[in-house]
């Protein structure tokens, strides 16, 4: 898709999330380098991706990525194109509430009739042209009124590890729009992540998206949300508003104000509650990697099941994920007999050996791991 900078896109902005913890693919990624800032699927990181698949459609003085102090610098470095200033670090984690109502505060002061898209870092989205039809089209639909918008993914197997929507009937175009190639709902529900029996029930009956945590929204709905919902995040969006217009006036006020700031996540502080929320429906491939076992459904097995980013050569192994991210040259062949379900990772200075099925139990490791000060420097 060509970029289409048109006055229209101009006053559109992107805000990306980036600012998870390097937990769930420990070796790998670390607190300086978490998933959405390695390279584990071609040959960009995750952040590097969000970053291409939106700037057709956005100009890239008006991408912004929220992050923090710590990944700030690598951040910056990723994205060489970015300014500067359009990189900014939160103080201290809030959950996701506190990041919209930054993002809100930050676009709102360079204009106050934007429309914006609030989407993760970290996601897999291998074709992009069916991914920039919704986003243009939930854009126009969030530019033409109040609606709250996010993008509901259809799902494709009975998955426990995603919240849900239930969604009502499709809805007509706006009057005096063309017919959206992207179907649109109302959503009538949002859901916690069920049981599988459950989630097999919303599965089949058609009428449930996966929750993926992608918003869209004009500046003026989105205050006016938090002015509704979340009065004392309406106040803080006010402050900020009024402070972005200097970073370091903005990093000051951050300073003061992010650690008395209640954490709570969007979904629940405003998504919940509001009742002008519209479904985009998400009809492109999707995938939010939770762990090293997710990372094999989009890596080519070999014929016993092998997943495997190495040299890699065995005897009688199977069902494996190998991942080989030491630098070239310590890189030497990884050598396995007789071991089946296996998770090996590799790199300059750490090896993981874990059972697929306890790939959860990472994060449990990496707590353990920060406890211990021989290990520390592997954080």
């Amino acid at each position: 898709m060509k970029p289409n900078h048109t006055a229209a896109a101009k006053d559109r902005y992107v805000i990306i999330m980036a600012g998870g913890k390097g937990e769930r693919f420990w070796p790998v990624s670390r607190e300086k380098t978490p998933k959405q800032l390695i390279t584990l699927l071609g040959n960009q990181s995750f952040l590097q991706q969000a970053v291409a698949r939106v700037t057709p459609l956005v100009p890239m003085e008006n991408i912004l990525v929220i992050t923090n102090a710590t990944q700030a610098p690598e951040v910056r470095r990723q994205l060489p194109r970015l300014p500067k200033e359009n990189v900014v670090a939160e103080p201290l984690g809030r959950d996701t509430c506190a990041a919209v109502t930054l993002g809100a505060a930050l676009v709102g002061a360079r204009s106050t009739t934007a429309v914006m898209a609030v989407l993760p870092a970290d996601h897999v989205i291998p074709q992009e042209k069916p991914f920039q039809q919704v986003l243009a089209d939930a854009f126009d639909v969030a530019a033409r009124g109040q609606a709250i918008l996010t993008i509901g993914i259809k799902p494709t197997e009975p998955a426990t590890g995603y919240g849900y929507i239930r969604v009502g009937q499709p809805l007509p175009p706006p009057a005096g729009a063309k017919r959206y190639k992207t179907a649109f709902f109302r959503a009538e529900q949002f859901v916690e992540k069920p049981t599988h029996e459950k989630a097999v029930e919303y599965l089949n009956s058609g009428h449930y998206r996966w929750n993926a945590g992608m918003f869209l929204w004009s500046f003026v709905t989105i205050t006016e949300g938090l002015q509704k919902h979340q009065p004392d995040m309406y106040a803080a969006c006010q402050r900020w508003f009024q402070a972005a217009t200097s970073a370091s006036k903005l990093a000051k006020v951050l300073a003061r104000e992010y650690p008395e700031i209640r954490k709570v996540s969007i979904d629940y502080a405003l998504m919940e509650q509001a009742q002008n929320v519209v479904v985009a429906d998400g009809a492109f491939e999707w995938d939010d990697l939770g762990s090293w076992t997710a990372l094999a459904r989009h890596l080519k097995p070999d014929a016993a099941g092998n997943c495997a980013v190495a040299d890699f050569i065995h005897v009688d192994a199977a069902r494996n994920i190998i991942f080989d991210a030491r630098t070239r040259a310590h890189r030497t062949p990884i050598a396995v007999v007789g071991i089946h379900d296996a998770i090996l990772v590799q790199t300059d200075d750490a090896t993981l050996l874990a059972h697929r099925h306890q790939a959860q139990k990472i994060k449990e490791l990496v707590k353990h791991l920060a406890l211990d000060a021989r290990f520390k420097k592997l954080m």
